[in-house]
Order: C-alpha cells, then sequence, then structure tokens
C-alpha cells in the first residue's frame, strides 16, 4: 500500500464500531433500580432503543426489576403465607409481598416488550414488525409497473 501509514487519531471507525454514550441512570432511581439500569441500558443503547425520550419508561422498568428483587428476597425471610385462625379453621393467606411481587413481574413484563427485552419483542423490534412488509410491498407495487 502506498502511501504514509495511517494512524489512529485520522481513521475513520466503522458505523458497528461507533458507540453511543450510555446515560446515567436518573438521581431518583433507588440504588437497586440503578444497578438494573447500569446493566441494561449499555445492551440497549448498542441496539438503539435507548433514545432521551424513553429514559423515564426504562427507569420505571428498572424500578419493577428492584421492586421484584427486594420482594423476593422479603418471602424468603418471611415466607410467601401466614395462617390465620377461623371459625371455618385453620386457613393460609398470601402475605401483601406476594401480591405487590406478582404485580411488578406484570408491569416488568409490559414494559420489557416496549425495549425488547425478551427474545420474542426482540426479534419483533429487530425486524421492523410489520412496516418492513408493507415498505417492501410498496416496493414491489412500484417496482413492477
Amino acid at each position: 500500500m502506498k502511501g504514509p501509514k495511517p494512524s489512529l487519531h485520522n481513521v475513520i471507525p466503522m458505523k458497528g464500531d461507533m458507540t453511543a454514550p450510555v446515560p446515567a441512570a436518573p438521581e431518583w432511581m433507588t440504588s437497586e433500580a440503578r444497578e438494573a439500569w447500569d446493566r441494561l441500558a449499555p445492551s440497549l443503547v448498542a441496539k438503539g432503543r435507548l433514545e432521551p425520550a424513553f429514559e423515564d419508561s426504562f427507569a420505571a422498568y428498572c424500578e419493577c426489576v428492584a421492586d421484584v428483587i427486594r420482594l423476593t428476597g422479603d418471602l424468603a425471610i418471611m415466607g410467601s403465607y401466614y395462617e390465620v385462625k377461623t371459625r371455618n379453621g385453620l386457613q393460609q393467606k398470601h402475605r401483601a409481598a406476594w401480591t405487590q411481587r406478582g404485580q411488578a413481574i406484570g408491569l416488568m413484563n409490559q414494559l420489557s416488550a416496549r425495549f425488547g427485552l425478551t427474545p420474542v419483542d426482540d426479534a419483533r423490534l429487530s425486524s421492523g414488525g410489520q412496516g418492513d412488509l408493507f415498505a417492501d410491498l410498496l416496493e414491489q407495487i412500484n417496482g413492477s409497473r
């Protein structure tokens, strides 16, 4: 190869090598939620799914993750149910943490779909959904004329 040897400061990185900065977790988040943010945000930024407009929704997802972790720990210590003596005999009742954890898991699942955090949702978001199908169809129609 002729010419001067390239140096690293004048080499333009390929598109795949360029990385966007990972935003810092909002200050109002709990420490457990910040840990989830720090663990998951880099992969979402790399996929282009953590835009500034989506940071609050992602922070809510991270808070749900923190709630599930905390409530699971509480249930491990206290147990998932307690017994109450009633006129019909001894009954087992779920603790409030059991219900709260179920609600946090449900909300976590809803929010995870928006960011493609499950394999199915990741494939759905990566493929472009039906928008690509429609664009391909229009291209075929216009190309056949």
